[in-house]
């Protein structure tokens, strides 16, 4: 039987969270029908995961402009773009309409375990760019493939080297790799009066610390105390911008972090880069570092030291992915934190995201790798410009216009420290060490996972 024109096939779209469900109002903006797979059982089921957490982007920056006209016909309006919302907010306002509208294009418990080109493993070149794409959920055939799966489902671990540190496993039953919902009567119970490390030094450890801090001010929660093991020194942009962020949430979480140790309610551990989890005699946790350093027993460990990619389901197709960040190659030198530190990326679309195998993209979080401070606008600008090329309109698709906010800090590697560099002399164009400034409302305190993540603000730590 011969294979369908591949024209006839829908896009194959590999998520419904914010980029996946975006990427399927931009293909229909196109003419092209989409068929979103979404793993969970609801559209948005990653962000749903972290809906305690406010994003530190607001409503103006977290919607797509293709998403927005798919459901003005419905009476649907934006909330007030000026407020931030919750992960909850951003999948029960935006997301779950915009999969409504979408209706039967988006199906949910539908895994995708492999894809493929029909009749062609990743070796064989002849007539490869005219086969469909083969989709194995059940069965789904494709004429081209978004994977906008995002990273939330395999953060990294607690080990410095990548791997799970020695008995990091085996302590499962202390260890969480997400912020912790502590308005939750049962989650704040386990962190109440508790001795808790935070590993990471994102805008998820920030929110963490920033919530520890909370519990030990309140009426139940004292007692508790935050450990932040931090693989870096402490330099003037390690609580990022401060007041010299554009995106003042964002600023605000680095000083609520910043005031969490000034106030004695978390201690910071510098240069620990963890190689073993250890359990003590009353069932506390030993963090032991390479250096064999070994800290005091803590009762729980929270690990925030951001996500990676899983390209599994991807092992048949042909991917130009760096080897480092694994992100496509020619997006990797603009957001490896091995050069800079800025979280400021230069406009990119579908060039940048392509790969040997033609019609196959990843996007939004996914597309990042193990990159961190990924932006929702970015994924809607990157998935309009790749529905756009599939479609043929090349005019648009490279006409990529996208003005992020600055992150208030710049320059230098951003995963370790120069052995002779000063620290927190604001030189170069890094800002100065940020001064301690009362919050606002409580608004101004979350940061967005992921997306992916944590993904309308920035998932990646």
């Amino acid at each position: 039987m011969n294979a369908p024109a591949t024209t006839e096939l829908p896009v194959v779209v590999i998520g419904a969270g914010p980029a996946g469900l975006a990427a399927a109002a931009h293909l229909i903006d196109q003419g092209i029908e989409p068929l979103v797979l979404e793993a969970g059982p609801t559209a948005g089921a990653a962000v749903r995961e972290w809906s305690h957490v406010r994003l530190f982007s607001t409503w103006g920056e977290v919607v797509d402009p293709a998403a927005e006209k798919l459901l003005a016909p419905t009476g649907w309006t934006r909330p007030d773009p000026a407020t931030y919302p919750s992960g909850g907010d951003w999948a029960d306002l935006y997301l779950q309409p915009l999969a409504d509208v979408l209706g039967d294009r988006v199906r949910t418990g539908a895994r995708v375990t492999g894809v493929s080109r029909t009749g062609r493993d990743r070796i064989v070149d002849a007539d490869r760019e005219q086969q469909p794409f083969v989709v194995h959920v059940a069965h789904t055939d494709g004429r081209a493939v978004i994977d906008a799966s995002g990273t939330w489902a395999t953060p990294s671990p607690a080990g410095g080297s990548g791997l799970p540190a020695l008995g990091e496993k085996a302590a499962a039953d202390r260890i969480t790799y997400r912020v912790p919902d502590l308005k939750d009567p049962a989650v704040r119970a386990r962190y109440a009066g508790k001795r808790t490390a935070v590993i990471g030094s994102g805008a998820s450890a920030f929110t963490a610390l920033a919530y520890l801090a909370d519990l030990a001010k309140s009426d139940d929660g004292s007692g508790t105390k935050g450990v932040w093991i931090l693989r870096r020194g402490i330099s003037g942009s390690t609580f990022g911008g401060g007041e010299a962020d554009q995106l003042p949430a964002r600023g605000a979480l680095g000083l609520a972090a910043k005031a969490a140790v000034d106030e004695g309610h978390a201690d910071a551990v510098t240069g620990f880069r963890t190689e073993a989890i250890e359990r003590a005699d009353d069932g506390c946790l030993v963090l032991v570092g390479e250096d064999g350093r070994r800290l005091d027993p803590v009762d729980e460990v929270v690990v925030l030291t951001g996500f990676r990619p899983d390209l599994s389901f991807l092992d048949e197709l042909r991917l130009g992915l760096d080897e480092r960040l694994q992100a496509p190659v020619e997006l990797a030198p603009l957001i490896d934190p091995n050069q800079h530190s800025c979280g400021t990326v230069y406009p990119h679309g579908h060039r940048e995201l392509s790969h040997p195998e033609q019609g196959v993209y990843l996007v939004g979080m996914k597309s990042y790798g193990r990159a961190p401070t990924f932006l929702a606008m970015t994924g809607y600008e990157q998935v309009r410009s790749v529905a756009a090329a599939i479609a043929g309109d090349l005019d648009a698709a490279d006409r990529v216009e996208l003005t992020l906010p600055e992150t208030g800090v710049c320059g230098g590697a951003g995963l370790f420290d120069a052995p002779d560099a000063a620290q927190g002399d604001g030189s170069g164009c890094c800002a100065p060490a940020p001064q301690l400034v009362q919050l606002g409302a409580p608004a101004a305190v979350g940061a967005a996972a992921a997306e992916e993540a944590p993904a309308g603000g920035c998932c990646g730590s």
